[in-house]
Protein backbone atom coordinates (compact mmCIF):
# COMPACT_ATOMS: atom_id res chain seq x y z
CA UNK A 1 0.00 0.00 0.00
CA UNK A 2 2.94 2.48 1.08
CA UNK A 3 4.51 1.82 -2.86
CA UNK A 4 1.03 2.89 -4.06
CA UNK A 5 0.72 6.21 -2.41
CA UNK A 6 4.89 6.78 -2.98
CA UNK A 7 4.36 6.06 -6.91
CA UNK A 8 1.22 8.20 -6.75
CA UNK A 9 2.79 10.77 -4.64
CA UNK A 10 5.92 10.91 -7.40
CA UNK A 11 3.58 10.92 -10.36
CA UNK A 12 1.88 13.97 -9.45
CA UNK A 13 4.59 15.78 -8.60
CA UNK A 14 6.21 14.86 -11.88
CA UNK A 15 3.30 15.77 -13.47
CA UNK A 16 2.85 18.75 -11.94
CA UNK A 17 6.45 19.81 -12.71
CA UNK A 18 6.05 19.01 -16.55
CA UNK A 19 2.43 20.50 -16.75
CA UNK A 20 3.94 23.68 -15.12
CA UNK A 21 7.08 23.68 -17.73
CA UNK A 22 4.67 23.10 -20.64
CA UNK A 23 2.58 25.78 -19.32
CA UNK A 24 5.41 27.90 -19.17
CA UNK A 25 6.81 27.13 -22.58
CA UNK A 26 2.90 27.57 -23.73
CA UNK A 27 2.66 31.05 -22.76
CA UNK A 28 6.07 32.19 -23.80
CA UNK A 29 5.03 31.09 -27.26
CA UNK A 30 1.58 32.23 -27.12
CA UNK A 31 1.19 34.90 -25.09
CA UNK A 32 0.69 38.13 -26.17
CA UNK A 33 2.34 40.14 -23.63
CA UNK A 34 5.67 42.03 -22.85
CA UNK A 35 8.42 40.01 -21.76
CA UNK A 36 8.59 41.49 -18.60
CA UNK A 37 4.44 41.26 -17.77
CA UNK A 38 5.16 37.30 -18.98
CA UNK A 39 8.69 36.86 -16.61
CA UNK A 40 6.24 37.95 -14.06
CA UNK A 41 3.55 35.80 -14.81
CA UNK A 42 5.95 32.73 -14.95
CA UNK A 43 7.19 33.43 -12.06
CA UNK A 44 4.13 33.71 -9.62
CA UNK A 45 2.74 30.72 -11.61
CA UNK A 46 6.56 28.73 -10.64
CA UNK A 47 5.68 30.25 -7.21
CA UNK A 48 2.33 28.55 -7.03
CA UNK A 49 3.29 25.53 -8.29
CA UNK A 50 6.41 24.82 -6.06
CA UNK A 51 3.57 26.06 -3.38
CA UNK A 52 1.74 23.22 -4.13
CA UNK A 53 3.81 20.59 -4.59
CA UNK A 54 5.53 21.76 -1.29
CA UNK A 55 1.95 21.81 0.69
CA UNK A 56 1.32 17.84 -0.84
CA UNK A 57 4.75 16.51 -0.04
CA UNK A 58 4.98 18.62 3.60
CA UNK A 59 0.87 16.67 3.52
CA UNK A 60 2.35 13.38 2.59
CA UNK A 61 5.01 13.16 4.93
CA UNK A 62 2.42 14.20 8.16
CA UNK A 63 0.76 11.57 6.80
CA UNK A 64 3.85 9.15 6.74
CA UNK A 65 4.77 10.43 9.96
CA UNK A 66 1.30 9.65 11.48
CA UNK A 67 1.09 6.19 10.12
CA UNK A 68 4.48 5.27 11.90
CA UNK A 69 3.09 6.59 14.91
CA UNK A 70 0.37 4.48 14.80
CA UNK A 71 2.57 1.20 14.01
CA UNK A 72 5.15 2.03 16.50
CA UNK A 73 2.41 2.30 19.06
CA UNK A 74 0.56 -0.82 17.87
CA UNK A 75 4.03 -2.56 17.80
CA UNK A 76 4.81 -1.70 21.62
CA UNK A 77 1.29 -3.01 22.94
CA UNK A 78 1.73 -5.80 20.92
CA UNK A 79 4.78 -6.94 22.49
CA UNK A 80 3.78 -5.48 25.81
CA UNK A 81 0.70 -7.71 25.34
CA UNK A 82 3.52 -10.86 24.63
CA UNK A 83 5.26 -10.07 27.33
CA UNK A 84 2.45 -9.87 29.87
CA UNK A 85 1.30 -12.86 28.81
CA UNK A 86 4.95 -14.73 29.13
CA UNK A 87 4.92 -13.54 32.75
CA UNK A 88 1.22 -14.89 33.83
CA UNK A 89 2.44 -18.26 32.19
CA UNK A 90 5.79 -17.89 34.39
CA UNK A 91 3.99 -17.59 37.32
CA UNK A 92 1.05 -20.01 36.81
CA UNK A 93 3.83 -22.65 36.23
CA UNK A 94 5.75 -21.46 39.07
CA UNK A 95 3.25 -21.64 41.26
CA UNK A 96 2.56 -24.94 39.69
CA UNK A 97 5.70 -26.01 40.70
CA UNK A 98 5.71 -25.19 44.09
CA UNK A 99 2.56 -27.15 44.59
CA UNK A 100 4.04 -30.52 43.38
CA UNK A 101 7.34 -30.08 45.30
CA UNK A 102 4.96 -29.15 48.68
CA UNK A 103 2.97 -32.63 47.37
CA UNK A 104 6.30 -34.48 47.03
CA UNK A 105 7.83 -33.13 50.15
CA UNK A 106 4.32 -34.30 52.15
CA UNK A 107 4.37 -37.19 50.62
CA UNK A 108 8.40 -37.81 51.80
CA UNK A 109 7.35 -36.95 55.50
CA UNK A 110 4.57 -38.87 55.54
CA UNK A 111 6.57 -42.17 54.12
CA UNK A 112 9.35 -40.81 56.34
CA UNK A 113 6.99 -41.09 59.24
CA UNK A 114 5.65 -44.89 58.61
CA UNK A 115 9.26 -45.94 58.28
CA UNK A 116 10.27 -45.03 61.53
CA UNK A 117 6.82 -46.32 62.79
CA UNK A 118 8.05 -49.46 61.04
CA UNK A 119 11.44 -49.80 62.79
CA UNK A 120 9.50 -49.26 66.15
CA UNK A 121 7.38 -51.64 65.28
CA UNK A 122 10.23 -54.25 64.27
CA UNK A 123 12.58 -53.07 67.88
CA UNK A 124 9.24 -53.54 69.63
CA UNK A 125 8.96 -56.84 68.48
CA UNK A 126 12.41 -57.74 68.58
CA UNK A 127 12.51 -56.45 72.39
CA UNK A 128 9.19 -58.69 72.98
CA UNK A 129 10.86 -61.99 71.71
CA UNK A 130 13.77 -61.63 73.19
CA UNK A 131 11.85 -61.56 76.11
CA UNK A 132 10.06 -64.68 75.82
CA UNK A 133 13.35 -66.62 74.99
CA UNK A 134 15.00 -64.85 78.31
CA UNK A 135 11.82 -66.30 79.88
CA UNK A 136 11.76 -69.32 78.65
Amino acid sequence: MANNEESYTKGMAIGLLLGGAIGAVSALLLAPKSGKELRQDLAERGEGIYNDVYSRASEYSRGTRDRARVYINEGKQRAQDVVNSARDQAEHLLFEAEELVNQARDRVSHMQSEINDNISNLKRHEEDGEEETSNA
